[in-house]
C-alpha cells in the first residue's frame, strides 16, 4: 500500500523540491575548488554550496522510485545522507564531475531504504538480488509490452538477464505482487475475527509447565543426593567441571589439587560414573532422567 503523506508534509516537500530546482548550476571549475577547500580546509559554506547545487539529483533519483510506494519525503533524506557521503569522499583529482560520481552514492542510498522499508520481510541483500528488485518490472513490461505474458520462457529470459536462477525470479515475482498484511486485520469485512485468532500457540499449557517444574525440582534433588556420595575430591571437580557457568579446564584443576592433568580426567569420569548409577537407582525407567523435547 502506497504511503500518502498529509498536506502539510506534501507541501514542505514541494518547497523543497521548488528550492531544490532553483539552485544554479556549478561550473566545471568552480565545482573542483569547492570540494578542494571541503576536503583540505573543512570549508563548510563550500560544502553547503556544493551539496545544494546537486540537490536536484536527489529530487530526481527520488521520483524514479517513487512507485515503491515509500514517502517522498523520506526518499529525499535518504539520498541526502548520499549526496553527503559523496561530498565526504569525491576526489576532484580524477577529474570527474561531482554529479557523476554522487549519482551512485545517492541511488546507492536511496535503494538500501526501499528495501529496509519496502516490506517487513526482508526482501534480499546480495548485489543479484537487488538487482533483481529493482529490475523485475522494467523486464517484466517490456514482456507484457509485447503481448505476452508472464511464462516460464519469460522468466528464463529476466533470469539470464540478470544473472540469477528462474526460482529466484518466480520468488521476487512473488513477493512484489503482494504486500504485507497485519494480523489484526479481520479475515472478512463482516467478520470480527482477526488473522492472528486462528495462529496455533506452541507454547506448552500451563499443566505441562507445572509438571516440567516439578519434574526438575525432583532432578536435582536427586543430584544433589548423589554428589553428596562423591569424595570431597571429585564433588570439587564435578562442581566446577560441569556445574559452573563456566568450565575450569583440567590443567587449572590440576595445579589448583596437586595432581596431573591426566588424573583429574580419570577422577573426572569415576564421579561420572558414579552419579550415573546412584541416579538410575532412583528410577524405573533411564528414560526418565531424560527432559523432555519442548
Amino acid at each position: 500500500m502506497a504511503h500518502i503523506d498529509d498536506p502539510t508534509t506534501q507541501r514542505a516537500n514541494l518547497a523543497y523540491i521548488k528550492n531544490a530546482m532553483r539552485e544554479p548550476l556549478l561550473e566545471r571549475d568552480h565545482e573542483f575548488d569547492l570540494a578542494r577547500r571541503w576536503r583540505d580546509e573543512g570549508n563548510e559554506q563550500a560544502l553547503h554550496e556544493l551539496v545544494r547545487a546537486y540537490a536536484r539529483l536527489v529530487v530526481a533519483t527520488a521520483t524514479r522510485f517513487r512507485n515503491y510506494g515509500l514517502p517522498m519525503g523520506d526518499l529525499i533524506q535518504e539520498g541526502n545522507v548520499g549526496l553527503m557521503q559523496a561530498a565526504a569522499r569525491f576526489e576532484p583529482e580524477r577529474e570527474v564531475r561531482f554529479s557523476t560520481y554522487a549519482a551512485w552514492w545517492i541511488r546507492s542510498a536511496m535503494q538500501d531504504y526501499i528495501l529496509r522499508n519496502w516490506s517487513i520481510v526482508r526482501t534480499g541483500t546480495t548485489a543479484a538480488q537487488k538487482s533483481l528488485f529493482f529490475n523485475l518490472r522494467r523486464l517484466r513490461a517490456k514482456i507484457e509490452g509485447k503481448g505476452e505474458g508472464m511464462t516460464d520462457v519469460g522468466r528464463q529470459w529476466i533470469a539470464d538477464q540478470l544473472r540469477v536462477g528462474r526460482s529466484d525470479v518466480t520468488e521476487m515475482e512473488m513477493r512484489l505482487s503482494g504486500a504485507d498484511q497485519s494480523l489484526n486485520a479481520p479475515i472478512r469485512e463482516t467478520s470480527e475475527d482477526e488473522w492472528q485468532d486462528f495462529l496455533p500457540d506452541a507454547r506448552p499449557n500451563p499443566e505441562d509447565i507445572v509438571i516440567g517444574l516439578r519434574d526438575a525440582e525432583t532432578r536435582s534433588k536427586w543430584l544433589a543426593e548423589a554428589l553428596g556420595e562423591l569424595s570431597p575430591r571429585e564433588r570439587t571437580i564435578i562442581q566446577q567441571r560441569r556445574l559452573g557457568d563456566e568450565a575450569v579446564t583440567l590443567e587449572e584443576l590440576g595445579h589448583e589439587l596437586g595432581v596431573s592433568k591426566e588424573r583429574v580426567r580419570q577422577l573426572e569420569q569415576r564421579a561420572l560414573l558414579k552419579l550415573k548409577n546412584s541416579m538410575l537407582k532412583k528410577v524405573e525407567r533411564p528414560s526418565d532422567l531424560l527432559l523432555e523435547d519442548a
